[in-house]
């Protein structure tokens, strides 16, 4: 539910800029009277439609999150992987979305994990616009008494198949690979 609604999110903010772009072409288009104008106009739209083509690849092809705690342990049991169960709060932890860009958004992380780790995420954002679902809220709060009672954020843990922990975590300024590193120790 939650990777929709990221998913949702992402989709508004990709329409909102498709919408300034086109704006853009518009004017440029109204502005165009000679032949070479055309022609770049033509070869502008289709350098937008790539760029366009590029983000929208990487936003869908991106790293698979999950949100729901008994699908990880389903699929950790099937793959025979450990579970990486992160308490983040996306839109006011500073640490939370360093981790994130330094280390969950990397390619190096997301191509290891792919087919090492399953991926848990229990988000805690205070904005309203990013609120959750009363559902993914509960779920979040039931692994939040179990895994995080102290409220640590961020709060990195590797679970084995069962759920047990094996080991613990928070934010640290070190590489993807080295992280990678800490999170297969455990």
């Amino acid at each position: 539910m939650q990777n929709h609604k990221n998913n949702q999110t992402e989709a508004n903010g990709l329409c909102f800029y498709l919408e300034q772009i086109q704006i853009i072409l518009v004017k440029h288009f109204n502005r165009c009277t000679s032949v070479t104008s055309l022609f770049n106009h033509h070869i502008m739209k289709h350098f937008i439609f790539g760029c366009f083509l590029l983000l929208f690849t990487q936003i869908t092809l991106g790293q698979d999150w999950l949100t729901d705690f008994n699908e990880a342990k389903l699929k950790a049991t099937n793959e025979h992987k450990p579970i990486i169960l992160v308490f983040q709060g996306s839109d006011w932890c500073a640490p939370c979305m360093k981790l994130d860009q330094d280390i969950w958004r990397t390619q190096t992380f997301k191509d290891y994990a792919q087919s090492h780790f399953v991926l848990l995420k229990a988000d805690f954002p205070r904005k309203k616009k990013n609120s959750l679902t009363a559902t993914q809220q509960q779920h979040n709060n039931a692994l939040a008494e179990k895994y995080n009672p102290n409220g640590f954020f961020p709060y990195v843990l590797v679970l084995d198949e069962k759920g047990q922990v094996k080991g613990r975590t928070g934010y640290k300024k070190t590489s993807p690979n080295d992280f990678i590193k800490l999170l297969e120790s455990y």
